[in-house]
């Protein structure tokens, strides 16, 4: 029997965008107040050249030395594209994705605040930030522990970092609701709107639990050879 075509990257964006279209829908929420960022890391230009063709325009990378090489050529073929630093950051690279990144999803730490906010006044840029929570509490994983967030959010505002919300990866291999919902929790605890969680396998049920952007690769990009 004949294998099937593989999808091409414009369907691949329209069954993630009507899938989570159909998940906001069942949560009473509009499909709008959700971003969906393609993930774009170790992929090429020219693998994200036909996403950016179909019209997506939010995208993600790990690491800044990655998307210096990539986004800036492409930045001057589509002008509007959003870009968000999803991945760990360290501080003596925060000029530069104060520079590159329209927002940065892993603040985790006093000194990283610190070299943001230097960054921002030097640069002129202002991207928006979230703090990364380790909700799982796994020692492997960035992010701040949840009693740590009060006092890290204090030191975030008091140095002027627009803190727009929190981010944060569950633990693999169990469910992920139950750290989705206990983020929001947080979230609206300490007065923010932003929601950034959701991956490939379960971006709608972060979308059902009020995430305000998802962060999607495999199902956007197919799986990698």
């Amino acid at each position: 029997m004949a294998q099937p075509e593989p999808l091409t990257a414009a369907q691949r964006l329209g069954v993630v965008r009507t899938a989570l279209s159909r998940a906001a829908g069942l949560a009473g929420r509009a499909p709008d107040e959700i971003e969906l960022i393609a993930i774009s890391k170790m992929h090429t230009a020219d693998a994200i050249r036909p996403l950016l063709e179909a019209g997506q325009r939010s995208f993600g990378e790990n690491r800044v030395q990655e998307a210096e090489a990539k986004w800036p050529a492409l930045k001057s073929e589509f002008s509007d594209v959003r870009l968000h630093l999803v991945g760990q950051l360290q501080s003596n690279k925060a000029a530069q994705a104060v520079a590159l990144f329209d927002a940065i999803h892993g603040v985790d730490r006093p000194s990283l605040v610190k070299a943001l906010a230097e960054a921002m006044a030097a640069g002129g840029r202002r991207p928006d930030c979230y703090i990364q929570v380790n909700i799982g509490e796994e020692p492997q994983k960035g992010g701040c522990a949840i009693d740590d967030l009060p006092g890290l959010l204090d030191v975030a505002r008091a140095a002027g970092l627009p803190i727009v919300g929190l981010m944060a990866v569950p633990p693999a291999g169990v469910e992920a609701a139950p750290y989705f919902a206990l983020l929001g929790e947080l979230a609206r605890r300490h007065g923010l709107s932003g929601l950034s969680m959701g991956m490939s396998g379960d971006y709608e049920t972060a979308a059902m639990l009020g995430a305000t952007c998802v962060r999607v690769g495999t199902a956007l990009f197919g799986e990698r050879a």
